[in-house]
């Protein structure tokens, strides 16, 4: 028992200082080149209307793609552009506001931040100015943990992050529709993946920007997560009219198929965790758990899962172990 009790207060001090809190990129290691050229290579894709995706890979961070692993995007409207989630990095946001030129010489009129992971928010300075809305734990989140993230992204990415320094976001994003430039916006305040997920819809166009709370082919992450919660919220997002499907993760799709592959994955999740604890089996026993056939295709889903164990397993295995009270 003691012994048990030590591993968990190093795992819990390997979270807290280290990778573990970056969304996906915990455990790499670092690469030993760097490129010669820190280009993005954005290519806006048109998925609706005055409606574009950066998509980005399915992959690790890593020094060869620069962190461009997240799907972000931007919605033309009459009264300015707005953006959905700032990226990676400075080099990366500067990239992102030159391609969104070459499409419109709308100004920015605003930024919305799907949550307070690093992929996500790391290239707010660029944008300063311009309102950049957030939910209240998204605020938190990057205040409490952003250096943290950041300098861990410095490591992974090398010079890719030169110059980026964490901006916190200035304005509340409230649940609710609104109308901006001739789109009819609807912003919901959901939990899950984090504790506060921002989804955006549009219900002009019918492109639904999901955040994290979606993944499509590509394992879910968890640093922040709690599942039950997050398993609600996709009841509610598979409820909503969209068209288009924009995941924090994976390619843009037009069905709810990624809803349906995110809830199984995080159910399997669940129950291998919570069997595991119940069984007696230790972290690195849990950690080689065979990935089943329905998500063979799913990218780094035993990297995750190893990753998850971190994360989950040691209170889900303090519950199970608590002493009956007589």
């Amino acid at each position: 028992m003691k012994a048990l009790k030590a591993m968990k207060t190093i795992l819990r001090n390997i979270w807290l200082g280290a990778a573990a809190l970056v969304c996906v990129g915990w455990g790499m290691p670092l690469q030993a080149a760097e490129p010669t050229a820190f280009d993005y290579l954005l290519q806006p894709q048109q998925v609706a209307a005055n409606t574009y995706v950066f998509e980005g890979r399915s992959e690790d961070f890593s020094r060869k793609n620069g962190g461009y692993i997240v799907n972000t995007g931007f919605i033309v409207t009459d009264a300015g552009v707005v953006v959905i989630d700032s990226g990676p990095s400075r080099r990366f946001a500067e990239q992102q506001k030159a391609a969104i030129a070459k499409i419109t010489d709308k100004p920015i009129v605003r930024v919305y931040l799907t949550h307070h992971h690093p992929d996500h928010f790391l290239g707010n300075q660029i944008y300063e100015g311009v309102p950049i809305y957030a939910l209240p734990a998204t605020k938190q989140g990057i205040q409490t943990e952003g250096s943290m993230f950041s300098d861990n992204m410095y490591r992974l990415l090398g010079d890719w992050m030169r110059g980026t320094s964490v901006a916190a976001p200035g304005q509340e994003a409230k649940a609710g529709k609104e109308s901006v430039g001739g789109h009819e916006l609807e912003l919901f305040a959901m939990q899950g993946h984090t504790p506060g997920d921002l989804v955006v819809f549009d219900h002009t166009t019918g492109v639904l920007f999901a955040g994290d709370l979606v993944f499509n082919h590509r394992a879910a992450t968890t640093p922040h997560a709690t599942i039950p919660v997050w398993l609600k919220s996709l009841e509610t997002i598979e409820k909503l009219p969209f068209k288009v499907l924009v995941p924090g993760h994976g390619a843009v799709a037009k069905e709810t198929a990624p809803v349906v592959e995110t809830r199984e994955y995080l159910k399997w999740l669940a129950q291998t965790l919570q069997e595991g604890a119940e069984n007696g089996l230790d972290m690195l026993e849990v950690m080689q758990t065979p990935i089943p056939g329905q998500f063979k295709g799913v990218s780094l889903a035993q990297e995750e899962l190893r990753r998850s164990v971190t994360h989950l397993f040691p209170k889900m295995e303090e519950n199970v172990l608590k002493p009956v009270v007589q």
